[in-house]
């Protein structure tokens, strides 16, 4: 599969922690890519250290060794040109859905005129379906729709780059799916570059270009694997042999790990 340039990337990164028990190192040397307009999951056992990488990508930690760049340059900090988005769905409780949404684009790194806010506003509330209730207050929408709120907050400021460190991971199964999809309608239409971490091997092949998949900790690459399925993509694609080969595969890759990290939690 032919590929953008390099926008994000890893080099010899590795990170450790202090602890009353000594150093713990959570990554060792991981280096990869993280192409233009290429959704990459990053998957492995719990704790092993996946989101330690994506937090040196937004720029909230730096490596003890190795460096993360982005577009040739050493990420030093948060930047507006990357969204992150969280499992708890990051929304202010003290704001209704169209000031959530309004919220970065007053900021000074993000800030437009008035119009052109309110028509950014109106734009994401239309594509999330939340056009109906501009006026209710978070604690008043269903979790599947504080994530929608979530993402339309995260996408109205235009950053470049999405960071998600599992921002389905607390919905049903039916609106994790609808989010899913939801996800690929927009970025068919914006043109993102995407670094999702996940637990979920299904969501993973579902929404991916490729799969990094990590050891257990100290995390390092196991596998970099191509997810084959063009887009754009549908609820079909689960109940083809194909895809269930991959799914099979990934999953025994990170299932290996899972067991390894768990007799490192037991010694």
């Amino acid at each position: 599969m032919s590929r953008g340039r390099a926008r994000i990337s890893f080099d010899h990164v590795s990170v450790s922690f202090p602890t009353a028990k000594g150093e713990m190192k959570v990554v060792e040397d991981v280096t990869y890519d993280i192409h233009d307009r290429e959704f990459v999951s990053v998957i492995g056992p719990s704790g092993c250290g996946k989101t330690t990488t994506m937090n040196i990508v937004a720029g909230f930690l730096k490596p003890t060794s190795g460096r993360v760049t982005l577009d040739g340059a050493v990420i030093e900090g948060p930047g507006a040109d990357r969204g992150v988005i969280f499992q708890e769905y990051g929304v202010f409780p003290w704001l209704n859905v169209r000031d959530n949404i309004a919220f970065g684009l007053r900021l000074r790194a993000n800030r437009v005129p008035a119009q052109e806010r309110d028509e950014i506003v109106e734009r994401y509330m239309s594509l999330m379906g939340l056009s109906d209730f501009a006026e209710s207050w978070p604690r008043m929408l269903s979790g599947g729709m504080r994530q929608r709120l979530a993402l339309a907050r995260a996408y109205a400021v235009r950053p470049q780059f999405l960071l998600m460190d599992e921002p389905f991971g607390a919905l049903d199964a039916q609106t994790r799916t609808a989010m899913q999809d939801l996800l690929l309608q927009v970025l068919e239409a914006e043109g993102k570059t995407v670094m999702l971490i996940t637990h979920s091997v299904e969501e993973a092949v579902y929404l991916s270009n490729r799969i990094v998949v990590m050891t257990a900790r100290p995390t390092r690459i196991r596998e970099i694997i191509d997810v084959p399925f063009p887009y754009p993509r549908s609820e079909e694609l689960h109940e083809t042999k194909e895809f269930g080969e991959l799914r099979a595969r990934v999953r025994a890759l990170v299932m290996r790990e899972y067991q390894q990290q768990a007799t490192l939690d037991k010694a």
